[in-house]
C-alpha cells in the first residue's frame, strides 16, 4: 500500500515538506524502550502537521502515547525540562493538562545523537483542530468563550509557579523586547548575545524599519511597570485546545502545546490569544472580513468570567495587540536563519510577522479590532 508522504503547515493555508524528518518505527521504538511501561511493538497513528518539531501518535504495548523530537539546537533537555516543570505544576493544580512521562531513570527529557525527545500521555476529547493551522479563526463563538474561560483557569493555577527566565529565546513567547525601555538597544543587546540573529539583521536597514514600533512601544512603558510576571502558555490558540465531544456549549478538555511558555503576564497571554484567534492573518487581503470582533469579545467574556478586568486593563490589552509578537517573531527570524537555513522564510518572519503584524493595526480593520476591545460592554451572552 502506498503511503502519502508527510506534510507539514505552511505559512499561506499551504502544506510543504516538513523541515524535520518524520518519526520513524525504529527511533520511536529505542526511545519508548526506555519506558518499562511502554517496551514492545511500536505502531505511529499519526504525524502532525506542525513546522517546528516532528511528532506523532504513537501506539504501544496497549497505550497510546504522544511523542515529540525537537533538533538539540532548538530544544536542550534543560529547556525542556523547564516546560515540564510547568505542566507538572499545572496538571497538580487540576487542571487538564496531559501527563510527561519519565523514563526508567526518571528523565523527562531526553537526549539521543542530535535530538531532544518527550512523551506524553495522550490529550483527552476531540482534536477538532487537528488540520487546522494557527491563527485560523475558531469555528465557534462557544469555542472562544470556553477558551478564554480556561485561559483565565490557567492564570489562576500558575500563580504560585516560581520559576526563573527560560534558558532559551528560541521560539519562546517572552515579553523581553516589550518591556526594554529601548527597543533599539533591546534588539542590539540580543543580536550581541545571539550572533546568528545579528547575521540576519545585519544586511537590513532594521533600526529605521522599526522606527514606526517606537511610540506604540513608548507608549506602553508605564503601563508595564505594573504587570506582575506570571508563567503563561503563549501560544493560546483553539488548535492547541481539545474539546469534550458531547457537552453543549462546547468546553476546553485539555490544553496542549507549551512548548513557547515563558514568564511573562496574564494580559500578555489573554492579547496573544486574541491576536492568535481573532485575526485571519492568513486572508488579509479580505480587509475588514479579516477582523472577528466576535471572537475577540467572547474570548474576553470568558476570561471576565474567572479574572475580572478593569476599563484601564482592557485598553492595556488594546495597547498591547500590535507588538505582543514581538520577541517570538524575532526568535523566528533566527531560527529560519540559523537552525533552518531557509532566506524565504526569514524575510518572511521580519517582513510579514515582526514589522507586518505590528502595521497592520495601523489599518482600518486593525483600528476598529481595537476600539472594539477597549470598549466596556461585553459580548452577548451564549445561549
Amino acid at each position: 500500500m502506498h503511503t502519502p508522504p508527510h506534510r507539514s503547515h505552511g505559512w499561506n493555508h499551504d502544506v510543504v515538506t516538513p523541515d524535520w524528518p518524520a518519526l520513524h518505527v525504529t527511533e520511536v521504538h529505542a526511545l519508548l524502550d526506555r519506558f518499562p511501561a511502554l517496551r514492545g511493538g511500536v505502531r505511529i497513528d499519526w504525524h502532525s502537521p506542525r513546522p517546528f518539531s516532528a511528532a506523532a501518535r504513537v501506539h504501544t504495548n496497549g497505550s497510546d502515547v504522544f511523542v515529540k523530537r525537537h533538533h538539540g539546537r532548538v530544544r536542550t533537555p534543560q529547556a525542556l525540562r523547564e516546560e515540564h516543570a510547568f505542566i507538572t505544576h499545572l496538571n497538580s493544580h487540576g487542571l487538564p493538562v496531559p501527563t510527561v512521562l519519565a523514563d526508567a531513570d526518571g528523565h523527562t527529557a531526553i537526549a539521543s545523537g542530535e535530538w531532544t525527545y518527550e512523551v506524553h500521555t495522550l490529550a483527552t476529547g476531540l482534536d477538532v483542530y487537528r488540520n487546522t493551522a494557527s491563527w485560523t479563526p475558531p469555528f465557534s463563538l462557544e469555542h472562544a468563550h470556553s477558551a478564554g474561560q480556561m485561559l483565565a483557569q490557567l492564570h489562576v493555577a500558575a500563580a504560585d509557579f516560581d520559576a526563573p527566565m527560560r534558558s532559551t529565546t528560541l521560539l519562546v513567547a517572552q515579553d523581553t523586547l516589550l518591556r526594554a525601555p529601548d527597543l533599539i538597544a533591546a534588539i542590539e543587546a540580543r543580536c550581541a548575545a545571539r550572533p546568528a540573529l545579528a547575521e540576519a539583521l545585519h544586511m537590513r536597514d532594521w533600526r529605521r524599519q522599526i522606527s514606526a514600533l517606537l511610540p506604540r512601544h513608548a507608549r506602553l512603558q508605564p503601563q508595564l511597570l505594573h504587570q506582575s510576571r506570571l508563567w503563561t502558555h503563549g501560544d493560546w490558540h483553539v488548535s492547541n485546545l481539545f474539546w469534550q465531544p458531547v457537552r453543549k456549549p462546547a468546553r476546553v478538555s485539555s490544553i496542549l502545546d507549551f512548548g513557547l511558555c515563558a514568564p511573562t503576564f496574564a494580559l500578555f497571554d489573554l492579547a496573544t490569544a486574541i491576536e492568535r484567534n481573532a485575526i485571519a492573518w492568513l486572508q488579509l487581503e479580505q480587509g475588514m472580513h479579516a477582523i472577528y470582533p466576535d471572537i475577540a469579545l467572547q474570548l474576553i467574556a470568558g476570561y471576565v468570567k474567572v479574572l475580572p478586568l478593569s476599563p484601564r486593563q482592557r485598553s492595556l490589552l488594546a495597547e498591547l495587540l500590535p507588538l505582543v509578537h514581538l520577541d517570538f517573531a524575532l526568535s523566528e527570524v533566527e531560527y529560519f536563519h540559523a537552525i533552518t537555513r531557509k532566506s524565504a522564510d526569514v524575510e518572511l518572519a521580519w517582513s510579514a510577522f515582526f514589522l507586518g503584524h505590528a502595521a497592520w493595526f495601523d489599518s482600518a480593520p486593525g483600528l476598529q479590532l481595537l476600539d472594539v476591545i477597549r470598549a466596556p460592554a461585553l459580548a452577548p451572552a451564549l445561549a
